[in-house]
């Protein structure tokens, strides 16, 4: 168990660094690191409680970068679709939903390339865009690279993008964890694990909140978007 720990707190610093940079990615990434050490069922909502610290992180260190309203518009459709997502968890075909998203994912990625991107969205847009991700979230753990297109599209970058991005998917990952918990799928080991690896998300953010600020717009831009292209070919491959 020790080592399984240690392990799993190694991968959730990197990948919580990672997401303090790209403002997604950490949990993509940990969805098959976790489950290839807890099982999927324990995967997921273990993966939203670690989330659920480095989020904050990110949030309190891009504090004064923060788009309140955004956030709100995100929230109002992420909130009642976190929820039903997380209560659906049991019985929802994972597998094809994954692969649905790889390939969105990529098709992003080539429209952008290709400077067909649309044109800034509204903030009424963000409503779609939360309820989109609350459900995608609570099935799959975490869904980031699906709002990373929205929020860069409206022109967020860098700490504003980060600090932004971090606080609606917070107000999913409270959702998710309320809707986990009257699934029954909150026990006692997945709050242990979940606490167990709380340091090591709050240190991974610092870290990247430190490296985030010496990049320009234009390679953080292209850092995400490979990102993107990662999480994709992840979905893709998964089972």
């Amino acid at each position: 168990m020790t080592a399984t720990l240690l392990v799993a707190s190694a991968a959730a610093f990197l990948l919580a660094a990672l997401s303090a940079v790209t403002g997604f990615g950490g949990g993509v990434l940990l969805l098959p690191v976790f489950t290839a050490l807890f099982g999927l069922r324990v995967a997921v909502p273990v993966l939203t409680l670690a989330q659920l610290s480095s989020n904050a992180a990110r949030v309190w260190l891009n504090r004064r970068e923060l788009r309140p309203r955004l956030v709100g518009r995100f929230a109002a459709g992420a909130v009642p679709f976190a929820l039903a997502g997380a209560l659906l968890l049991a019985h929802a075909p994972l597998a094809a939903l994954k692969r649905l998203l790889g390939v969105f994912l990529l098709a992003v990625v080539v429209w952008r390339r290709c400077g067909r991107a649309p044109g800034r969205p509204s903030e009424r847009s963000f409503v779609a865009v939360g309820a989109a991700s609350g459900i995608g979230s609570a099935l799959l753990g975490s869904v980031g690279p699906l709002t990373a297109p929205f929020f860069l599209a409206y022109g967020l970058t860098r700490a504003a993008y980060v600090g932004t991005e971090a606080a609606a998917a917070l107000t999913l990952h409270l959702s998710k964890t309320a809707g986990y918990a009257a699934a029954g799928l909150l026990s006692g080991r997945v709050l242990l694990l979940g606490a167990a690896l709380t340091p090591a998300t709050l240190a991974g953010a610092w870290v990247g909140r430190r490296v985030v600020g010496r990049i320009s717009d234009r390679a953080f831009v292209a850092l995400v978007e490979a990102g993107l292209v990662a999480a994709a070919l992840l979905f893709l491959a998964g089972r």
